[in-house]
């Protein structure tokens, strides 16, 4: 339990370095490098919620918690790093947060499955090691704005804590959301797919 929870605490690093990143050059060049946070979670064998959910086994739901809890202690890490930076990376989370705001609990756990979708594809490459689809979707669920739970809670943890406590009613269940549509996109060869054929 303790070596799974600091796998998924540097994973939350290595996806709280490529948020860093994004914001710092929110474009399709921001996206294209946010992959190199990816990369590092399947080099090193990594704990990531997103990576994990789609292949986790009957009864391992309480280690898929703690894989989360750890990511999202990662990402608070550098989050701390990031509020020391001139850029105006605050700002840019705000904004991303503003936008999800907007768009609403229901649509944005409906777009994060595809997002789930894009991880469980990328990563099952990976593990045989064919990365391209996971440089390609990586671009791709960002560019799409389909929400990685995870980047999100990096992105979340950079705005100013006064606009996190004003929305926090909001922002918890709309976190949420994503949680359970990225969990549902990562799975969906299990409810469409017959057991062999999964990746």
């Amino acid at each position: 339990m303790i070596e799974n929870f600091k796998s998924s605490v540097l994973a939350g690093i290595c996806i709280g370095i490529a948020g860093f990143g994004y914001l710092a050059e929110k474009s399709i060049i921001g996206a294209v490098l946010f992959a190199f946070g990816l990369l590092a979670v399947v080099h090193y064998k990594l704990k990531l919620y997103t990576g994990t959910a789609g292949f986790i086994k009957r009864g391992e739901v309480g280690t898929l918690l703690l894989i989360l809890l750890g990511n999202i202690v990662g990402c608070l890490l550098v989050s701390l790093l990031a509020r020391c930076s001139p850029l105006p990376l605050q700002e840019t989370a705000t904004d991303i947060l503003t936008a999800r705001m907007s768009t609403g609990i229901l649509r944005c756990g409906i777009l994060a499955i595809g997002c789930g979708f894009i991880m469980t594809t990328a990563v099952a490459f990976a593990r045989k090691q064919q990365f391209l689809p996971l440089l390609f979707g990586v671009p791709l669920f960002i560019m799409c704005g389909f929400p990685h739970c995870i980047a999100d809670a990096f992105y979340y943890l950079c705005v100013p804590i006064d606009t996190l406590a004003t929305n926090w009613s909001t922002v918890l269940p709309l976190y949420l959301s994503l949680v359970l549509g990225n969990f549902l996109g990562c799975n969906l060869y299990r409810l469409i797919i017959k057991q062999k054929h999964q990746p």
